[in-house]
């Protein structure tokens, strides 16, 4: 099991412990991880609200592969509802290309209403969006001839190709069960976030078996689960930034999380999701141990959430690096 760093860049107000220079801290993040040996650094997208301030992860994954050299470099996700796919194709090939074919694409169909509203975006549209969307991006990736959604527009062909063929390692992110099957039989590798959709780890584990169910067989698609770590001797601190964060979540009206909290309102408090397995702090080789209970239901890789809830970035940056020996020694 790989164990990667996972950045919302959600953005809190002064006196949380947040620092002012969210970018700054994922440069640093971005440090601490290829130093730490892991695998991939991921950031999000999100647009018009305080729980996601990267609305153009191209420009800061381009800034991450400026100071790194190995790490891998992902979104997790490009929401391709929001965007012209040719456009997203350009920007992504050039990152490929910055990076020395480092990229990694997730993508997926949204799930903020303000959002879609932001962007004028019918919500009921969203899935013919996102799979005309990705079936034109991953053809533009592949040299072929495409068109954009434009009145008068003519075919084309990219002029700048990313290094990875025919496209960069695929990921598609799901909130919803029943999406599961469709990500395993295009044989694309699947990305959850458990602490907004299912009850505890008995419950992922069914999620990553149907997955396997689904892929084609020799297919290489990998399942990647989202969490909430915190390495160090103040775990205390970590949990109230985890408070902060959920309770952020639930004011941006994350639905999927939102529903869960609806259906069982003991899931909008920090000791739940921590009980649940989806937040594990505590000292570094504990944390590793509790990662085994992952890596027990077949889980490829942890999107490890470091940065979360104005957690103060040298916690994070800590965290990263206790962690990251820690995992490393593990493996030996």
């Amino acid at each position: 099991m790989k164990l990667s760093a996972f950045s919302v860049v959600d953005e809190y107000p002064a006196g949380s412990g947040a620092t002012p220079d969210r970018y700054g801290d994922v440069l640093r993040l971005a440090e601490a991880a290829e130093a730490g040996g892991l695998s991939t650094l991921w950031v999000a997208e999100h647009h018009f609200q305080p729980g996601g301030v990267c609305p153009a992860p191209p420009v800061l994954l381009a800034a991450c592969g400026q100071r790194t050299r190995r790490i891998r470099l992902g979104v997790l996700v490009s929401v391709l509802p929001f965007h012209r796919p040719i456009e997203l194709a350009e920007q992504y090939a050039m990152v490929d290309r910055l990076t020395g074919g480092r990229f990694n694409l997730g993508v997926g169909s949204g799930y903020i209403p303000l959002e879609f509203e932001g962007w004028g975006v019918d919500p009921a549209t969203k899935r013919d969006r996102f799979d005309r969307g990705l079936e034109t991006l991953l053809a533009a990736f592949d040299g072929q001839l495409v068109r954009a959604d434009e009145p008068g527009a003519v075919p084309v062909r990219l002029n700048v190709l990313p290094l990875q063929r025919p496209h960069p390692p695929l990921w598609i992110a799901v909130q919803r069960r029943e999406a599961i099957p469709y990500v395993a039989r295009r044989g694309a590798s699947l990305a959850l976030v458990p602490y907004a959709t299912v009850a505890n780890l008995a419950e992922l584990g069914e999620q990553v078996r149907e997955f396997r169910s689904h892929v084609p067989p020799g297919s290489s698609a990998e399942v990647a689960v989202a969490v909430h770590l915190y390495a160090g001797d103040r775990p205390d601190r970590a949990r109230v930034a985890l408070q902060r964060y959920l309770d952020a979540r639930l004011a941006t009206q994350s639905v999927f999380y939102q529903e869960k909290v609806r259906l069982d309102p003991h899931h909008a408090n920090a000791a739940s999701i921590e009980a649940s397995g989806f937040a594990l702090f505590g000292s570094a080789p504990e944390v590793v141990r509790r990662l085994g209970e992952y890596a027990a239901i077949g889980v490829d890789e942890i999107l490890g959430i470091f940065d979360f809830g104005g957690l103060e970035s040298h916690e994070a940056v800590r965290s990263v690096t206790e962690l990251g020996a820690a995992f490393a020694a593990q493996r030996r």
